[in-house]
């Protein structure tokens, strides 16, 4: 594969043969890039950074470059991005503030133009970030979790696995696992299409997760008793997930839900009885 004559790479860095680097391409510092990945015109690549095999990195984008945070001092830190994923246009995906820290990306993960995944995020396998979504430091997102575009998501917050954020979000708090949020930290109902289109889960599992749903945000009850009676009930896999998540530490507590004048929400016609 061709390195453009235009690209400038740093000594330090580890480029196989495999790799197709395009024009004007920087790459500073100690990266290594695994076997197979492109990188498209004007991308920039810099630090302690890992890309795995297969990676596309598309124009403009920014992968392991210092964190926006007013207390970083320039110490080693990490970045890595897993086998398959996709980096377009103009994302930014930086590297840990601490120092010995890390900022990482699952596997096969598609990142949308102007996507901006902050220091020190921990983002699993198969996740979405569509366009000008932000993940702020610390951010936690569980495999298979679409975070929509426009949605931003506070430092700090975990997002579990299997989730929808909807577009424009605003989420200050944790999400747990398959639920669907919107506006500003409602949970509005739980992901049965994706679970459903996923082909991973039994029915059972799908029906204990609308029953978690109904207990969390519908029934009434104090946000905690509701969770230690899901902790103490939940069966099948996917329902354990979810307990184990409340079980998890948090730090911003955990989203709410749809309440008269937050917003007006229709489930999709295939979206099951909510």
């Amino acid at each position: 594969m061709p390195i453009h004559p235009t690209a400038i790479i740093d000594s330090q860095a580890h480029v196989p043969a495999s790799a197709d680097i395009g024009p004007h391409v920087v790459i500073e510092g100690p990266v290594k890039l695994g076997e197979h990945v492109k990188v498209y015109p004007n991308a920039y690549l810099s630090g302690w950074t890992e890309i795995g095999d297969r990676v596309q990195i598309h124009p403009g984008a920014v992968v392991g470059h210092l964190p926006q945070d007013f207390h970083f001092g320039g110490e080693r830190s990490y970045c890595r991005i897993g086998a398959g994923t996709i980096i377009r246009e103009f994302a930014s995906i930086h590297r840990g503030t601490q120092p010995e820290s890390w900022t990482t990306l699952g596997e096969d993960c598609f990142i949308l133009g102007y996507a901006h995944i902050g220091h020190n995020c921990s983002v699993g396998n198969r996740v979405k970030l569509y366009n000008c979504g932000c993940l702020a430091g610390h951010v936690t997102v569980d495999d298979d979790t679409i975070v929509s575009g426009y949605s931003m998501v506070h430092q700090f917050v975990r997002v579990g696995s299997g989730c929808m954020i909807g577009g424009g979000a605003r989420v200050m708090q944790d999400v747990p696992p398959f639920m669907t949020c919107l506006f500003e930290n409602k949970v509005v109902g739980y992901n049965s299409i994706g679970m459903r289109r996923s082909k991973r889960f039994t029915a059972e599992e799908v029906l204990e997760v609308r029953t978690i749903f109904k207990t969390l945000y519908r029934s009434g009850l104090h946000f905690q008793k509701a969770q230690q009676q899901v902790i103490a009930t939940a069966a099948t896999p996917a329902g354990r997930r979810i307990a184990e998540f409340l079980q998890g530490e948090t730090r911003r507590g955990y989203a709410g839900p749809l309440r008269p004048g937050d917003g007006e929400y229709t489930p999709p016609e295939d979206a099951g009885d909510i």
